[in-house]
């Protein structure tokens, strides 16, 4: 071997521990010290944490850098960035209940207080506090203090005030996200004065969306002072001055612009056409009208959703986006006619088209994209009519490997049958059939769409027996095939695989539920089951219990005859709705361990020895003497108008405030 070659084995050698010596003190240093390790607990000690996600947040374990939703810096071991969101940042209840269940996703939103001891933490750049519930409590000024802070979120987190113009100070912010605070979009966070904002000159994705800016008039003069704003968001902000003649506009990195849901019933302003940087525009529900603009100079983009603006019911404008590079258009209740639509050409880089709630008479034309790219589309609310669904799913048929994910087309009148070929449609995650005049049975081959979430088929004259073909469809979600025709038995087959399933609505069908096993419990747990007119009896179906979750249940007209066991309410937590009527349950009717959730509950025609209707459901303290024999010979209405106690003929119903129970017997 060369000298040359032994000294550079022997450098290459010592670049080696160099390196290795360099990585361990780097991890040396990852441990979060003393002081900031103390800080976090005590910010700790100020959450309630129902579903344990802060467990690894204990004094025995020294390293914070370790815990969960921590980081720190490689080099200094100084926490910055604390990455706690809700629901894994989903923030819909809803969305995230479909995996977890509705109290365990509730479970997942910390609650209670933001310590000050956070301001230790002077080199934090990260913090992400959204999708939980604090309860309506302001937002902390001391957050503004964060001077080396880049990303803030605290979006859908139940925050309620004014928002600190503190947060001016954060000089080196890239993200702020304050959005949609409350999941009552009735509730309201408002800011008259935005002017702290101009600021934030290195803010690259502001998004408000949901906040009260309706006396913020300098809003667009106010953004128009951030020049690296690359995402603005103002949805549902109640904004309502457009500026419709602006001199100049500064905002040449804007990509995406929001401004969904604000009334503004007025002509569109010609400053949004002059962004050509926009990739994204959204102006949903805007009530824009003309005169008509131009989209010639917006050549960069990609997302353009219109919806509820009549302004495009254009062949112009339609010819001028023909030679766009639209990935999503939806222009849904535009009031546009299938003679103007057929302006609309050549969008071939098209992957979902939102039509719905339009005067298209016929279907959609070839010429307009290349069906087989396109993911989603939704021609719902046309009363198309005069066309059969075969008919209308030919392009994708013909397609080699149809890409369609989501097809809705409900309320349209469409007749003929579900095809056998609905099943070559292997990316289908939503069917939306409701509401038309198919007719047939549910083709077995509805069992080989493995990547299903939801379908829906109800009120159409669908015929013959359900398919247990469905219980193969393991990513079902929702599936409502209510208000048919269809006759037969049901068995466990039908559901055997349907792990995912959270709603189930199967009403108005004269359909048998005959179960082989007796103790049988069900793959699934569900939030909502709607069986109306089934025959589940004459025994109580006991397998019900087994579904904890349950929000609403419908076993109505069953055929059953047993009693109702004494644990059966409860057995649901979260039980908001119940009808078990017109059914033959017999007594005794006992209302111990009713959920305290239970807003409607319907028990009348059944065996009980009165008729009982409880409706308008308030929460109730105490009903003494309900349903004992000196009230079984006799018919008793109670009305309730006033929240005051009341008792008649030996019933005693306390009401309160408006989670009491207003009763009627009758």
């Amino acid at each position: 071997m060369s000298a040359r070659s032994s000294y550079s084995c022997f450098h290459l050698f010592l670049l080696v521990v160099l390196a290795l010596f360099r990585l361990c003190s780097s991890n040396q240093n990852s441990h979060c010290n003393d002081i900031e390790r103390q800080a976090l607990l005590q910010f700790k000690h100020g959450l309630t944490d129902e579903s344990q996600r802060l467990a690894s947040w204990v004094a025995e374990n020294k390293d914070c850098c370790t815990w969960a939703g921590i980081a720190c810096d490689n080099s200094t071991g100084h926490v910055h960035r604390i990455h706690l969101p809700g629901l894994d940042g989903h923030c819909s209840i809803d969305d995230y209940y479909s995996m977890t269940g509705y109290e365990e996703a509730l479970k997942q939103k910390l609650k209670g207080d933001i310590s000050q001891s956070l301001l230790v933490l002077k080199q934090l750049k990260h913090l992400d506090l959204s999708c939980n519930n604090f309860g309506g409590i302001q937002v902390p000024k001391f957050i503004g203090s964060f001077q080396n802070l880049r990303y803030l979120n605290l979006s859908r987190s139940n925050f309620s005030g004014t928002i600190p113009p503190t947060l001016g100070n954060l000089s080196e912010l890239h993200v702020l996200s304050l959005g949609s605070f409350h999941d009552d979009p009735f509730e309201r966070t408002s800011m008259a004065n935005m002017k702290w904002l101009s600021s934030l000159g290195m803010l690259h994705h502001l998004d408000m969306s949901g906040m009260d800016l309706s006396k913020a008039t300098d809003w667009l003069q106010v953004i128009n002072t951030l020049p690296s704003l690359v995402q603005l968001h103002l949805s549902l902000c109640e904004l309502s001055n457009l500026h419709m003649y602006v001199p100049s506009v500064n905002l040449t990195s804007l990509s995406v612009l929001d401004l969904s849901y604000n009334y503004f019933n007025s002509s569109v302003p010609q400053w949004i056409f002059s962004v050509t940087s926009l990739v994204s525009l959204d102006l949903t529900a805007c009530s824009f009208h003309g005169p008509i603009p131009s989209f010639r100079n917006l050549t960069s983009l990609e997302l353009l959703h219109v919806a509820g603006n009549d302004f495009m019911n254009s062949s112009s404008i339609f010819q001028e986006l023909s030679s766009s590079n639209l990935i999503s258009l939806d222009i849904s209740y535009c009031g546009i006619s299938s003679s103007v639509l057929d302006s609309l050409q050549n969008l071939t880089n098209l992957i979902s088209l939102r039509l719905s709630e339009n005067q298209l008479t016929k279907r959609i034309p070839k010429s307009l994209g290349n069906f087989c790219n396109l993911r989603e589309i939704d021609l719902s609310e046309n009363y198309i009519g005069n066309i059969s669904l075969t008919y209308f799913l030919e392009s994708f048929f013909e397609c080699k490997s149809p890409a369609l994910e989501s097809l809705s087309l409900f309320r349209n009148y469409i007749s003929g049958i579900i095809p056998h070929s609905i099943g070559n449609l292997s990316f289908l995650r939503t069917l939306h059939l409701r509401d038309n005049q198919i007719s047939g049975p549910i083709p077995y081959s509805i069992g080989q769409l493995s990547s299903l979430e939801q379908l829906y088929v109800r009120s159409n004259r669908l015929n013959g027996s359900l398919p247990d073909s469905l219980g193969q469809l393991s990513k079902l979600t929702s599936l409502d095939f209510s208000d048919n025709l269809l006759t037969g038995v049901v068995t466990e087959a039908h559901f055997i695989k349907l792990v995912s399933l959270k709603d189930l609505d199967g009403s108005a069908n004269k359909l048998i539920l005959r179960l082989q096993v007796a103790n049988w419990i069900p793959p699934f747990q569900l939030g909502s089951l709607y069986l109306k007119s089934w025959v589940l009896g004459p025994q109580f179906p006991l397998w019900l219990q087994s579904q904890k979750d349950l929000r609403a249940l419908d076993i109505s007209n069953a055929g059953i005859s047993s009693p109702m066991p004494e644990s059966f309410l409860r057995s649901f937590s979260n039980l908001m709705f119940l009808n078990m009527s017109n059914n033959h349950i017999r007594g005794p009717l006992t209302f111990s361990g009713i959920p305290a959730t239970l807003d409607i509950i319907d028990i009348s025609s059944n065996g009980f020895g009165v008729k009982i209707k409880i409706e308008y459901l308030y929460r109730f303290a105490t009903i003494s003497g309900c349903c004992s024999s000196s009230l079984l010979n006799e018919e008793t209405k109670v009305h309730h108008r006033r929240f005051a106690p009341a008792s008649v003929s030996g019933v005693t119903v306390f009401t309160g405030k408006p989670s009491a129970f207003m009763m009627a017997m009758f």
